[in-house]
């Protein structure tokens, strides 16, 4: 009889290819597990377009991996969508030029298009989920709004929100496993899980499977 998958999230990777690499091959992943991933794949780390390859050949050889978005990745398609000036400011803090240099790219005079990216990096970026739900856990890349439905949250809720989430109890009977915030060790509460360590500042990339809650760390 076939083994039971395990269920995986992955916290924020920020073009951290070699610690990504590295947990990979901790984990050993199998064709029957599910793993996610909490989003920000992109800015600050030196290898944006790697990580992305690398999660594209997960989808690929793998048939339950899932993707989600986070801020870095929001943000850039909404400068694509609407190119506002205004916004390059936030880019920059984000840390674009790292992603920019990735692809082999000096400056931002052609971001707004990313004619620079392999068309299946662009659907990659494009195509990212906003939440996913599996057993008893909600995964989401920075939380969810207190008492606001799932259906009626915005991409920059569920990629941006912090202090309302960390500080509320979520009651919508799911455990919320979630990214965006940095902890030097992963947060463990009764009702989330946070998986940010800050692997782009010189800390870990984190794993946990669940519901075990084993933790791996690169």
């Amino acid at each position: 009889m076939a083994s039971a998958g395990r269920l995986i999230a992955v916290g924020d990777i920020h073009g951290c290819k070699n610690k990504l690499k590295e947990l990979l091959d901790l984990l050993s992943v199998r064709q029957e597990d599910t793993i996610i991933f909490l989003g920000d794949y992109i800015g600050r780390g030196p290898s944006s377009k790697e990580v992305i390859s690398t999660l594209i050949e997960l989808r690929e050889k793998y048939k339950k991996v899932f993707c989600l978005l986070g801020n870095h990745e929001n943000l850039l398609l909404e400068y694509v969508r609407s190119p506002d000036e205004l916004l390059i400011p936030y880019l920059r803090q984000q840390g674009i030029e790292a992603f920019l240099s990735s692809y082999g790219q000096e400056d931002l005079s052609h971001l707004h298009e990313l004619t620079f990216m392999p068309e299946e990096h662009v659907e990659f970026l494009k195509n990212l989920e906003l939440y996913h739900i599996e057993q008893d856990y909600i995964f989401v890349h920075a939380g969810i709004m207190p008492g606001l439905p799932l259906e009626k949250h915005t991409a920059m809720e569920f990629c941006e929100v912090r202090d309302m989430f960390l500080d509320s109890r979520v009651e919508i009977g799911k455990t919320v496993v979630f990214g965006h915030t940095p902890f030097e060790l992963p947060l463990v509460a009764e009702d989330k899980i946070g998986i940010d360590t800050g692997a782009v500042y010189g800390n870990l990339l984190t794993a946990v499977v669940l519901p075990e809650m084993k933790f791996f760390h690169a």
